[in-house]
Parts: C-alpha cells; sequence; structure tokens
C-alpha cells in the first residue's frame, strides 16, 4: 500500500489533506514539521499549508528524501523558497474562490483538470518566481503561479487547496500525485 507523509505546517486544512489521502484508500502519517527526515518512510510527502514561513521546521530538508513531493499553499512556497524562487506578499490576500487556468495539459499533477477550474486559494503570500528546473502550470488573475512542477525532481506545488470541498477538482489532484508516487 502506498504510504503518503503529510507534514503539518500548522495549517487550518491540514487534516483535511490527510483525510483527503485516507479517503482515496492510502496509508497516511501526519508528522510534526520538526520530524527528524531520517524517520520518514514514505512513497511520497506533503508539505501542508501554514500561516507563517517561519515556522516550517525542517521542511527544507523534506524535499531532499528522494520521494515525490507536494506543497499545498505554504508548502509550495517552501519548494520556491528553498530551491532559488521568490515568494513575495499576494495583491490579494486571504481566501477566495478563484478560477484558475491549467498551462500545462500534460503536466502529471495538474495537466488532467479541465482547462479552467474553480478553487479556494489563500494569497497573503505567493511564489513570484518559480525556482530553476520549474514550469508554471496554472495561473489566474488573482495569482500569476497558481502552480508549478519540476517533473525531473518530481517535486510539485499549487497555491491553492485541493483538500477543501470548495475546490472542484481536489479529489483528481491528490489522485495523480498518487500516481506519480506510484
Amino acid at each position: 500500500m502506498t504510504q503518503i507523509a503529510v507534514i503539518d505546517n500548522h495549517g487550518q486544512f491540514t487534516h483535511l489533506e490527510q483525510r483527503a489521502l485516507r479517503d482515496l484508500r492510502v496509508d497516511v502519517s501526519l508528522l510534526d514539521n520538526e520530524t527528524d527526515p531520517d524517520t520518514i518512510d514514505a512513497d511520497g510527502v506533503v508539505l501542508s499549508g501554514g500561516p507563517d514561513i517561519t515556522r516550517i521546521g525542517r521542511c527544507p530538508e523534506y524535499i531532499g528524501l528522494e520521494v515525490p513531493v507536494f506543497g499545498i499553499c505554504l508548502g509550495m512556497q517552501v519548494l520556491a523558497v528553498e530551491l532559488g524562487g521568490e515568494v513575495g506578499p499576494g495583491e490579494y490576500g486571504g481566501y477566495a474562490d478563484i478560477d484558475i487556468s491549467i498551462l500545462d495539459n500534460d503536466d502529471p499533477l495538474v495537466g488532467s483538470l479541465a482547462p479552467n477550474t474553480r478553487v479556494w486559494a489563500s494569497h497573503a503570500d505567493e511564489v513570484k518566481t518559480v525556482p530553476p528546473g520549474f514550469t508554471q502550470t496554472a495561473t489566474s488573475e488573482v495569482c500569476g503561479i497558481e502552480a508549478m512542477s519540476n517533473t525531473d525532481r518530481d517535486l510539485y506545488g499549487v497555491q491553492w487547496h485541493p483538500e477543501v470541498a470548495h475546490t472542484e477538482e481536489g479529489k483528481e489532484v491528490f489522485q495523480n500525485f498518487l500516481t506519480i508516487c506510484a
């Protein structure tokens, strides 16, 4: 059975990320972001959302575990900052129900979604520049970089929250990540 580690960055929806994955019938561990990376035995890692980039614990170390990594909101920002991208304040701020446009239909994480789909996102902070080796895979009128991927390294991120009911195709995003991890 596929084993996924969800890293808790103290976000209000982290338990929903765990639940969404568990509902897809995989073994899911919810781990504090101070967990020693050497103790993590998983086929994939989800870096959860959270309130503040200063509270990411050992998240940078999890990027190097040589398993696929999926960053959600703050988790995507961690990937960007740690790998040479840029994060800054969003112009919109706060949570919003928005339409995103998929830019890469071949992307293994978001390419299967409808070309335009509705998501629930926070834009207090957002990725402004993708790191080297990454491709921007989704955008919106609110945020230029709604998703990014580095398929060579199996590193993926979305600014929105696929785990909440407001996101139309959230379950498919998690299913796609599980396919990547298989």
